[in-house]
């Protein structure tokens, strides 16, 4: 038995696992719910079922093609499910277990890695390139960030999963798996925040509003959120924000009025463009610290002029997974979660199945959504 006609002929031994997924074929088209076939379960790999994933800004990126992706492919990264097949040499894990997915599956020798930095894997994104399945006409069908969880099922790595514990929510689990380790680790493991400093948050979809009870965690004694929506205030104030501020001319004015005129210590960019990079610069006190954690385009530029680079003495860095060790690291969230100090379900606004992902990506697109949870077995 053979699958497609389309170059080499893949096998059904080699794609044995049929699933329904989201597949994006084109930027300029749609996701169309379809049957694709995912490959056999090597020796070290996981298969998994998706429970539930989460629509992040991180797929409307890759969706409108701001950040590249190889075609046709399956996107969602953010996600929990149970496994359903484990690989022979995998030892520590068995069916029925849920997991955390990760998007960056540290390799563990390379340069970063061996020097406490795998959130930089220079390979942990390499999968995002490699096939892992085929359509029914046997096209080559990629990851999207490694992960494909708009799917009913994926097939990824050992090192790939996390095991959640039994008193941990599934929905809490899967936005554990980009947005609220991002956003926390930003302010935690990225820029340090201190005990009783000022915190400016700018952008709030998911990541931003980790950032936001981030810093609440970190206790800072002012936080200030901005958004281009007004209507995300209480969203903001919930998560931990003392002020919030509709993004407009008047913002630097008014971060300085609450600042004693010096800007904030700590600024986060939760959106990435360089029109907000250079607003969170100019917001930020003389030696305070601005932090990138919003993707932004590969042709999108900002300059800076010597003279201020020296005179302001800022710190600007960018952040990649908020900097953590997510198997080290994710035992921590887990407390937060437990103790409520992590209040994750604020963050939903909405729900739904795999025809959904377009619609979810729509309300991302207006600012609207925080984040949509979709349950890829449920009914269409």
């Amino acid at each position: 038995m053979s699958l497609g006609t389309q170059g080499a002929t893949a096998t059904a031994s080699e794609y044995p696992h049929a699933v329904r997924a989201a597949v994006l074929r084109d930027v300029s088209e749609p996701m169309t719910v379809e049957m694709i076939h995912l490959k056999a379960v090597g020796p070290g790999d996981v298969r998994v079922r998706i429970e539930q994933t989460g629509v992040c800004h991180s797929d409307l990126s890759l969706a409108r093609g701001v950040l590249a992706q190889p075609l046709p492919a399956v996107l969602g990264h953010e996600a929990c499910g149970t496994i359903i097949e484990v690989g022979a040499s995998v030892n520590d894990l068995a069916e029925g277990q849920r997991v955390i997915l990760l998007w960056i599956t540290p390799c563990g020798h390379c340069f970063h890695c061996v020097h406490d930095e795998p959130h930089l894997c220079a390979n942990g994104s390499q999968r995002a390139g490699e096939p892992y399945a085929v359509t029914e006409q046997g096209e080559p069908v990629y990851p999207g960030l490694t992960v494909g969880s708009f799917a009913e099922q994926t097939v990824v790595p050992r090192a790939a999963v996390v095991p959640v514990p039994d008193d941990i929510d599934t929905a809490d689990a899967a936005l554990l798996g980009c947005a609220v380790t991002t956003g926390v680790g930003a302010v935690t493991s990225t820029a340090h925040v201190t005990e009783g400093s000022s915190v400016l948050v700018i952008g709030l979809g998911g990541v931003g509003l980790s950032v936001l009870q981030g810093a609440r965690l970190a206790g800072a004694g002012t936080i200030i959120a901005i958004d281009r929506s007004p209507d995300k205030a209480d969203l903001a104030l919930a998560a931990g924000a003392h002020h919030f501020m509709a993004a407009d001319e008047t913002n630097k004015t008014a971060v300085r009025g609450l600042t004693e005129k010096r800007g904030a210590d700590f600024v986060f960019d939760c959106v990435g463009s360089a029109r907000t990079i250079r607003d969170m610069w100019s917001m930020t006190r003389r030696g305070g610290s601005c932090t990138v954690v919003g993707i932004g385009g590969k042709d999108d530029t900002l300059s800076f002029s010597a003279l201020e680079l020296f005179y302001f003495a800022r710190t600007l860095r960018g952040c990649v997974a908020g900097s953590l060790d997510a198997v080290a690291d994710m035992p921590q969230f887990f407390d937060w979660v437990r103790s409520g100090e992590l209040n994750l379900r604020q963050m939903v606004t909405g729900h739904g199945v795999l025809t959904d992902v377009n619609d979810a990506l729509d309300e991302l697109a207006a600012g609207r959504g925080i984040r949509t949870l979709l349950s890829p077995g449920g009914e269409t």
